[in-house]
């Protein structure tokens, strides 16, 4: 014989349905028999509630969702591991999407929230948008904007401090001598991209002025396209003799692309890496990265969806920023020409 529901407790007890439902979420006072008789309906027939039903009827199901692009990088496994911990320390469970950083599954996702799949949504995404996915993201209820932005969202959004973090990079290199230098990383169209170049050229022209030179390459943060910018690289001349690579990724697609040419790092030109979430101090040398507190961001994120209220009305999205930092290795030395 199957586990008991609640329709044969109604049934034993003599009661509705709903009734029996109201009873036992706390949102029904009854009369001291007819609590009796369901009492000992649930005892006689050992009936055990199903937490997950209930929390539905209550119009909540103690799950949030998180959407990255990808889960294979180090730095969005960090990601969801910290994110995991937060909501198991919470009481909360966890459901992972990975878009593959496309569009189509972005937008199926954010559909889980009207269909009451999750309570929320941590919401990541890492490429430029043409509008479909803000007005998908505004109309969804609870979501929080993660890493990246998605211009004209009114959600809470939680990034690093970018802009300082390409500061730190530019203001370390100009330090050591360097004043032609390339930045390798994102597009204006992506926040991040354009906050890291941003801080950097100050940097820059802070230390040099106009005989500042900095040369940029944009393009996606993945390993394929480091190796294309320090082909490029190679294949003008190699006039930078120092290199900003504003993620873990361009930062190793560039040292296979000198490694292979027999450039040395920094014998022959110095490497500043982003996000200091992969092996980077096992490199010979060790490499200098600005680190993102990529734990905190995904347990801060959780927080936030927590204290959104989806029925409020749309405010002004409150952006908020965590401090990065430089770790120092050993992969800067003066310029040597």
């Amino acid at each position: 014989m199957g586990a008991a529901s609640l329709k044969d407790v109604a049934r034993v007890a003599g009661v509705s349905v709903t009734t029996v439902s109201r009873f036992l979420n706390g949102s029904l006072d009854l009369p001291d028999r007819t609590r009796d008789l369901i009492e000992t309906a649930i005892r006689d027939l050992n009936y055990a509630p199903n937490p997950h039903a209930r929390r539905l009827s209550l119009g909540r199901s103690d799950t949030v969702g998180l959407v990255v692009p990808d889960i294979a990088t180090p730095f969005f496994a960090t990601l969801v591991a910290a994110v995991e911990a937060e909501a198991d320390r919470r009481g909360l469970a966890l459901t992972l999407y990975a878009t593959l950083n496309r569009s189509g599954r972005e937008l199926s996702y954010l559909n889980a929230l009207h269909r009451n799949h999750v309570d929320g949504l941590i919401f990541v995404t890492n490429h430029p948008d043409d509008g479909t996915l803000a007005e998908a993201i505004n109309g969804s209820g609870r979501v929080v904007l993660l890493d990246e932005d998605v211009p004209g969202t009114a959600v809470p959004k939680l990034f690093c401090d970018n802009e300082m973090g390409g500061y730190l990079a530019g203001r370390h290199l100009a330090r050591a001598g360097h004043r032609d230098v390339l930045f390798v990383g994102g597009v204006d169209a992506m926040i991040s991209g354009a906050r890291r170049f941003a801080g950097f050229r100050r940097a820059m022209v802070e230390a040099w002025g106009g005989t500042a030179r900095v040369r940029r390459l944009a393009g996606e943060y993945s390993v394929a396209f480091g190796r294309a910018a320090g082909a490029r690289y190679l294949a003008e001349a190699r006039s930078a003799t120092a290199i900003f690579a504003t993620s873990d990724e361009l930062t190793i697609g560039l040292l296979e692309a000198l490694r292979d040419a027999g450039v040395g790092v920094p014998a022959d030109v110095s490497l500043v890496g982003f996000d200091d979430v992969g092996p980077l101090h096992l490199f010979a040398p060790g490499i200098t990265a600005i680190r993102q507190p990529v734990r905190e961001l995904g347990a801060r994120a959780l927080s936030l969806l927590l204290d959104t209220d989806p029925s409020a009305p749309a405010t002004a999205p409150r952006e908020e920023l965590l401090p990065v930092t430089l770790i120092e290795r050993d992969s800067v030395a003066p310029p040597v020409r």
